[in-house]
């Protein structure tokens, strides 16, 4: 059988998911993939391995690696690598991402650069999967075309003729570059043509593609069409639908006496630290739009250590809400207390099948829910198509099948992945469904850590640690209209509402240390978002809203600094910040007046995108890139003759781009270049660490 190696780096379980949805077809194709984590270096050797390699890789935080990928990353970055180090391997790797960051799919994007550094060549092209339209999108053609890929490649190292199995008119084996996943994705279709019973023509497979096109790419405003009702052309047409995932649990719930859980059970690759919070305050006024707070954390009986721009984690749970209508739509509520007893079933036919890491052995079903899966996540259409076989209901279970087909992208879209659908919301809305717990342990990802920034310096604050963040509210439409909380923002202001205080200033508030509730946290890893080694270089710093948290921290410590080096050389401080309005969310505003006053921040520009001058009812919106575009030339000037640095937090689908364009401009418009020599040169300040981002979607 044809064998190749099969390496997935995640972050959250996408990347294993479709390494193991590959894992799966490849059988049916007639290959045997050796599916391993990238992290596990034991179970395989790219140095000596003949095979073709296939790799999918997510990205995490601002364009890293997965946290699984890091050892592997830095061994293949070692320098003394000699250039002909991969000279023998033959790979197609696929990239996960979302567009709403700067560096897109850049965890896939590394490994691909470096791969090739060390003479490694594709036999197939790199795939780059957006999750902000859908990854699918790419995803299921990407996997389609590579195993004609794998085919030639099998038949190019052995020597073969070409026996037709490709039915396509050019010499294909003859080709020297990788192939185009567009071109094997048309053949693979062509080949499903010539295999299938139904005897469609090709004619009808190209018109029903083009329907599916247009609907994909622009949605038909359909008012009854709706996350349980289909209208057509989608209710009447003849479905492709997944393959149905293999089982592979089997679970068995039993009662259990007196067992002892803690948070401390969450599994965990870092340190965690469980810590009292010594503070609550509120930032904003009552009538803002937001309600945004911040939280001191007393680490004084800890080692836990950090340094301004670090981000940290908090292990936060699900909703008990949530999690007892969840209990109770899967008839388990008196089950809730039993303890979870996991095995793989003897006869399942998934390959590699193993115990889910992040679900810790011994504990109740109700904490496996509390604290260990993300039941908010959207459902994959894998787990969708899982769920059709526990559906009674006909009408229902074709819904279902719509959901999760080819057909049905574009609904699957808008109903699901585009509303946040979880799978409550799915249950709730398919009564007749019934899933079996097992079901849910095999899809069901696990409960990530949220990741704040610091919002202090620990010379500033020493033993505390402060972080700053916005309510999360929302209202979730999938059947009926429910306001609903962010899973670690609503648990967060839950918890301190005891001890919580009215908007003050936030360095001379005293703290509710009665009650101090106690969070877990976790340090992440450490990033290029501190300042500047050489105090004296100048530092712009852009973060309107909670974005301005680390920046906040930044000020401290250059205080604290200037007090300890009252003769030291200290470079200009610029702080671009942004609010709806100045006297109902200008977070730290009296911290902020206090450090220009001091001179540690030498130029201080808010914008208020809400408040309309005196005299006038309305007034154009002004954001943060505004107001950098009105300081052009000293931009220019800090970020290019005086080896300046710019610091960018916040949202990245929309602030973080705006700025970006807005810096493009402005170093096309200063130094008289075209916007893509601008984009190059924006480009060698992210390599030298100059332009960092600390951003979220």
């Amino acid at each position: 059988m044809r064998r190749f190696l099969l390496l997935y780096a995640t972050q959250q379980g996408q990347a294993k998911a479709i390494a193991e949805e590959i894992c799966e077809q490849a059988l049916a194709r007639g290959f045997s993939a050796d599916l391993h984590c990238i992290s596990e270096s034991d179970k395989y050797d790219l140095k000596t391995e003949t095979a073709p390699l296939v790799v999918v890789v997510s990205t995490t935080g601002t364009g890293d690696p997965p946290d699984t990928a890091r050892k592997f990353v830095k061994e293949i970055q070692n320098k003394t690598l000699p250039v002909d180090f991969f000279a023998h391997l033959r790979y197609g790797l696929l990239g996960l991402g979302d567009s709403e960051y700067t560096y897109f799919c850049n965890g896939g994007k590394i490994i691909d650069k470096r791969l090739q550094e060390l003479g490694a060549r594709h036999f197939y092209d790199t795939g780059h999967a957006d999750d902000c339209v859908g990854l699918e999108l790419v995803v299921e053609p990407w996997i389609a075309g590579l195993w004609a890929a794998l085919t030639e490649h099998f038949r190019s190292s052995q020597g073969e003729e070409m026996s037709g199995v490709l039915p396509v008119a050019s010499p294909v084996s003859l080709r020297t570059d990788p192939v185009k996943p567009e071109l094997l994705y048309i053949q693979s279709q062509v080949e499903l043509l010539r295999l299938d019973d139904s005897g469609r023509k090709y004619s009808e497979v190209l018109e029903q593609n083009a329907v599916n096109s247009t609907q994909s790419n622009a949605l038909i405003e359909d008012f009854e069409s709706s996350l349980t009702r289909s209208v057509p052309p989608l209710s009447q047409a003849s479905l492709n639908i997944p393959a149905l995932p293999l089982e592979y649990l089997q679970v068995h719930l039993q009662k259990a006496f007196g067992q002892k859980e803690s948070q401390a059970s969450v599994t965990s690759a870092d340190p965690v630290f469980q810590v009292p919070i010594s503070k609550a305050v509120q930032l904003t006024m009552n009538d803002a739009i937001k309600t945004t707070l911040l939280v001191e954390l007393d680490i004084s009986e800890t080692d836990f250590s950090y340094q301004p721009g670090d981000a940290f984690n908090v292990i936060c749970p699900n909703s008990d809400s949530e999690v007892q209508n969840l209990l109770q739509r899967l008839q388990l509520t008196d089950k809730r207390e039993h303890c979870v007893l996991l095995k793989i079933k003897e006869d399942t036919k998934k390959k590699g099948a193993a115990l889910p890491q992040h679900i810790p052995e011994g504990c109740s079903l109700q904490f496996i829910l509390t604290w260990c899966l993300e039941i908010r996540a959207v459902p994959k259409k894998a787990f969708l198509r899982a769920l059709v076989d526990h559906t009674r209901n006909s009408a229902e279970k074709r819904r279902l099948q719509e959901l999760c087909s080819k057909q049905g992208a574009a609904d699957y879209s808008r109903f699901v992945r585009d509303a946040c659908a979880c799978l409550l919301d799915i249950l709730l809305a398919f009564p007749s469904c019934r899933p079996p717990l097992s079901l849910l342990l095999e899809h069901l990802p696990k409960l990530q850590p949220r990741p704040y920034s610091c919002a202090s310096s620990s010379l500033f604050h020493p033993g505390k640690l402060h972080f700053v963040f916005n309510i999360v509210e929302f209202l979730s439409n999938t059947t009926t209209a429910v306001l609903q909380r962010g899973v670690c923002t609503g648990w967060l202001a839950t918890l301190v509402a005891s001890i919580l205080q009215p908007n003050t200033r936030v360095s001379h508030a005293d703290g509710g240390k009665a009650l101090a509730p106690k969070i877990t946290i976790s340090p992440r890893t450490t990033n290029s978002f501190h300042l500047p080694d050489n105090p004296s270089a100048p530092i712009i710093m852009v973060g309107p809203g909670t974005g301005i948290a680390p920046f906040i921290g930044f000020l401290q410590q250059r205080e604290k600094l200037q007090e300890q080096h009252p003769d030291g050389n200290f470079g200009a401080t610029w702080l671009f910040f942004g609010c709806r309005h100045k006297d109902r969310d200008y977070l730290f505003r009296e911290e902020l007046e206090h450090f220009l006053k001091c001179g540690i921040l030498t130029h201080l520009k808010v914008s208020f995108s809400r408040d309309a001058p005196a005299g006038e009812e309305e007034a154009p919106a002004k954001y943060v890139q505004d107001n950098i575009q009105l300081h052009r030339k000293q931009v220019a000037r800090i970020l290019l003759c005086e080896n300046g640095y710019i610091y960018v937090c916040g949202d990245a689908k929309n602030m973080a781009k705006d700025v970006n364009d807005a810096l493009v401009e402005i170093v096309s418009k200063e130094v008289g270049v075209e916007k893509l020599e601008a984009m190059k040169t924006l480009a060698t300040l992210k390599e030298e660490k100059r332009y960092l981002q600390d951003i979220w979607s």
